[in-house]
């Protein structure tokens, strides 16, 4: 048997159930006492059940009605909650909002910024993937926030250009200078990152158009452990995080100016909350530039 779901008569049913009576169940929901009667008659012939048992001008509820009580209130709830769902749909915005970034951007990019987050913003969750795997999930993602060039189904915003640095320990010999040139830069032992970190292909990039490479390297899969290591006195760590363990960053200069890897924000140009992705873009950009400096601005 098929049973088409009409929220109102629900409405009506569990207002009756509640107050004990049809006259309270009709006072409840604004409706004549007649109607309500007609339309939980209605109910109860269409779900072949009978829901009350009429006992001294009152309802009780029988055993199929008790049963039927909590599926008729979760029934309620959802449809409220479509209704809400709609409504956000309807005027261009989101309730939650799902991310898709890049580890190191989350660390020290992505989880401060949602500490700026109000109960008026979406509900945030944050994944994160590879840089050759990051815009593998459209289905399932409503903002990228890549340090990488989108594909071109994408609509994209600048957000930062941010600075990749030389992480060294206070009595390192480059200490102390804020920034060094990458050619000094490679002669020197450097703890770098796996090739699916920007930060990497930055460093290589900018090497290869010097036509030069590093002296001696040693890969990690973190940019903690490769502080880590620094900090410990084994080489240069070569990032984008911000310092930890008491390392001192420095800029890393080359002849096309600081070393940076350009971070971006794409959606798909077709989402409906298209205007309130590129608004958090905007507001990112403007938390980068307060955490980092105006240099990191991507029209500086």
């Amino acid at each position: 048997m098929e049973v088409g779901v009409d929220f109102t008569v629900l409405r009506y049913f569990v207002a009756a159930a509640d107050g004990g009576s049809v006259t309270a169940g009709a006072q409840a929901v604004h409706v004549s006492q007649p109607s309500v009667s007609r339309q939980i008659q209605a109910l109860e012939r269409e779900l072949r059940l009978t829901l009350f048992s009429r006992q001294g001008g009152r309802l009780q509820l029988t055993a199929a009605g008790r049963a039927f009580l909590p599926m008729a209130r979760d029934l309620l709830a959802r449809e409220e909650k479509a209704r809400r769902a709609a409504g956000y749909l309807a005027s261009g915005a989101m309730q939650d909002i799902a991310i898709t970034t890049l580890g190191t951007t989350l660390t020290d990019v992505i989880a401060p910024f949602l500490v700026t987050f109000t109960p008026e913003d979406p509900m945030p969750s944050v994944r994160t993937v590879g840089l050759d795997r990051l815009f593998d999930a459209p289905s399932s993602t409503d903002l990228y926030i890549a340090a990488a060039a989108p594909p071109p189904w994408l609509e994209s915003r600048p957000i930062a250009e941010l600075p990749v640095f030389a992480c060294v320990r206070a009595d390192h010999p480059l200490s102390g200078r804020g920034a060094v040139e990458l050619a000094d830069l490679l002669d020197h032992e450097l703890l770098v990152l796996d090739k699916d970190f920007p930060a990497r292909r930055a460093l290589d990039s900018a090497a290869e158009l010097i036509r030069s490479a590093p002296r001696r390297t040693h890969r990690f899969f973190s940019p903690e452990v490769a502080m880590a290591v620094a900090a410990a006195g084994r080489g240069i760590a070569v990032v984008t995080d911000d310092p930890r363990f008491g390392l001192e960053a420095l800029r890393i200069l080359t002849p096309e100016g600081p070393l940076r890897i350009h971070l971006c924000g794409a959606w798909d140009p077709h989402h409906h909350a298209r205007g309130q992705l590129e608004s958090l873009c905007r507001r990112l950009e403007t938390f980068c530039i307060d955490r980092y400096g105006e240099d990191v601005s991507p029209r500086h």
